[in-house]
């Protein structure tokens, strides 16, 4: 039998008006199914390797795991790019984000410039919230942003003009903003315990500001979702709430019980683990109210690979900023107790290929949502992947990735300026021109470059990447260079 994810778009139709009229006399109407509700939460700088339930025992995260045991891992999940502002676009639009040029984290307007970057998202992006707004959905943001409104640019849009009812940011966004301090001076630069980006934010104005310790903002976006969430409920709309946490990224600093001997790891588990605890509260409002748990699907990912010296890119290559595995291959949970295939529950899929621009073709496929106008997504539909009804191999298109263009790497040890996956192979190509293949179903960690002996398969590579770099306008990645900005932070 099959459940209320796919019969949603039936149960939206409506009946011929005969119909209707001949069994209004005779029986009450049949109720129609809600839509499903959506909760999207997203870690900022979380390796692949950094959750128990993808082996590191070291840290602990009881919550995430128990989602992850009553719900379905998708091992092969992949982010649009290995760091933030991109990452977040493809969730967002479901289109590349080299589209919109945005290809690396969003700084001050000279950095921007001098990437070849815009300063915030275009609002003539398609986004996953202003189709479900417009569908009927409440909407809401609560959490860290980074498309826009950012560190001396306060004329982006507010979060809310991208189709959200209600946001809560941080100092990467602007519109009502919760803005860090600390307990002690990390940085010897910064005046104060307040943190210089928060300050920065400050001065842009758009919204309330207030200060709270580092280790209680994800617990403030937790809050107000959960009061959004309950607003929702009362007013019986279906919702779409994004909780981005901008934990664990640098600087790291958890509370007091939780920092150990001091140290960067350290802090950084005593982070993931408070970070847990909080998303944990939000999992289980859903999981104890049967009206939510019935009809919500609670997704989890992260936003791209670990910064060097905190996280865990597990036996993966590489990390964040970099198109190894362990920069754009990520932690990816779906847990839908009513709608999950129940012989998936608990289970990993270990074979098909998702990405983050999969998001919201995906969600407006489950829930039945058609845009008002054509969206010509990147990603695909991957609603039987999501609900586990599916283990399909591969994925129906390449996915491909471009360097930011401020991760050149060394001169030692350069760093691939393009990449792409399609079926088992993944290509990376270098500015000198040479390219590295690998066999990612045999060899993930990519230590055996197949390049040399699959050269056909090299070629055919090569030629559908030169076909997507002139799709997308990104045939030339700009020159490298490190942002000039006072508390750079990506």
């Amino acid at each position: 039998m099959k459940t209320a994810a796919l019969t949603t778009a039936a149960a939206l139709t409506v009946l011929p008006l005969n119909l209707c009229a001949a069994s209004a006399a005779s029986q009450p109407a049949p109720r129609v199914p809600q839509p499903p509700n959506v909760i999207f939460l997203l870690a900022d700088d979380m390796g692949y390797g950094d959750l128990a339930a993808w082996g590191d025992h070291a840290i602990r995260t009881p919550n995430l795991d128990r989602l992850a045991s009553e719900g379905l891992r998708i091992d092969q999940f992949y982010v649009a790019q290995p760091i933030c502002s991109p990452s977040r676009v493809g969730f967002t639009t479901g289109q590349f984000p080299q589209r919109w040029r945005i290809t690396s984290f969003l700084a001050n307007t000279r950095s921007n410039r001098a990437r070849g970057m815009e300063n915030f998202l275009s609002l003539k992006a398609p986004t996953l919230a202003r189709c479900l707004h417009d569908a009927g959905y409440a909407t809401g943001h609560f959490g860290k942003w980074h498309m826009g409104g950012q560190r001396d640019f306060g004329d982006a849009p507010l979060i809310s003009e991208y189709g959200f009812d209600a946001s809560l940011t941080q100092f990467e966004g602007l519109g009502d903003r919760i803005l860090p301090k600390f307990s002690h001076k990390l940085d010897p630069r910064w005046p104060d315990t307040r943190y210089p980006l928060g300050t920065g934010s400050e001065k842009l104005g758009r919204g309330k500001c207030e200060y709270v310790n580092r280790w209680e903002v994800t617990g403030r976006f937790v809050d107000r979702a959960i009061e959004f969430i309950e607003d929702a409920k009362k007013s019986g709309k279906p919702f779409y709430v994004n909780v981005w946490s901008d934990d664990p990224h640098t600087p790291v600093e958890p509370s007091a019980p939780y920092r150990g001997d001091g140290s960067q790891r350290t802090r950084y588990h005593g982070v993931v683990h408070e970070l847990d605890r909080d998303l944990g509260r939000i999992i289980d409002h859903v999981r104890n109210d049967p009206a939510l748990r019935d009809n919500t699907i609670i997704i989890f990912a992260s936003d791209n690979g670990p910064e060097e010296g905190c996280g865990s890119s597990g036996n993966l290559r590489g990390h964040k900023g970099i198109l190894y595995e362990g920069g754009i291959r990520e932690p990816f949970i779906v847990w839908a107790p009513r709608l999950l295939a129940p012989d998936r529950t608990g289970k990993t899929n270990t074979t098909s290929i998702v990405s983050g621009l999969d998001l919201a073709p995906t969600i407006l496929s489950i829930t039945g949502v058609r845009p008002k106008n054509a969206v010509a997504f990147d990603g695909r539909d991957m609603s039987d992947i999501f609900l586990g009804r599916s283990a399909a191999t591969g994925r129906p298109a390449p996915l491909f990735w471009a360097r930011p263009p401020d991760r050149p790497g060394s001169k030692d040890a350069p760093a691939p300026d393009y990449a792409m996956r399609d079926g088992k192979w993944k290509l990376l190509t270098f500015s000198d021109g040479h390219a590295e293949l690998y066999n990612i179903d045999a060899d993930p960690g990519e230590m055996y470059d197949q390049s040399v002996a699959e050269t056909k398969v090299v070629a055919a590579m090569t030629k559908k990447l030169a076909a997507w770099k002139k799709d997308v306008s990104y045939e030339q990645i700009h020159k490298p260079t490190r942002p000039n900005d006072p508390g750079h932070r990506d």
